[in-house]
């Protein structure tokens, strides 16, 4: 018996939404970067975006666990020197909500091309409204 190889010309792409309302950050972006993968699919494939496509709302309302709203930073650099800046996550939620949720995916999609590829595909939202009614996204709920 041959094992199966999928072909991207065969995967079929659906529209995923999620609300975070509440949520716990690191479970919900487990969830999130393994629909994006396609590894939830019986033909997933791991050199080949077998993925679906993820719509997060209401981003801003993402809970963590203990202090890690004063503690844990984010780090960033310019480039150039004196250009390293550092911002705690409650400071990232007040400037970007969204930043919150995209930087947890994508560290733990793969830092390749593909990965790259993978993110393109996970939006996020602030607020409840999305402009994606047109792809009638359905509803998933996390197993947490």
């Amino acid at each position: 018996m041959k094992t199966y190889s999928a072909k991207p010309a065969e995967i079929e792409r659906n529209w995923y939404l999620i609300d975070a309302d509440g949520k716990t950050l690191g479970r919900l972006a487990v969830e999130v970067t393994n629909i994006l993968r396609g590894k939830l699919k019986p033909e997933f494939t791991p050199h080949v975006d077998c993925g679906d496509f993820v719509i997060i709302v209401n981003a801003e309302k993402i809970k963590v666990s203990g202090r890690k709203e004063v503690q844990k930073v984010y780090y960033r650099h310019s480039g150039h020197p004196q250009g390293f800046k550092s911002e705690t996550l409650a400071s990232l939620r007040q400037r970007k909500p969204t930043a919150i949720i995209e930087r947890a995916v994508k560290g733990m999609l793969p830092h390749t091309t593909l990965g790259r590829e993978q993110f393109t595909k996970l939006k996020v939202y602030a607020g409840t409204e999305h402009p994606h009614e047109a792809q009638q996204p359905k509803a998933y709920t996390l197993s947490h």
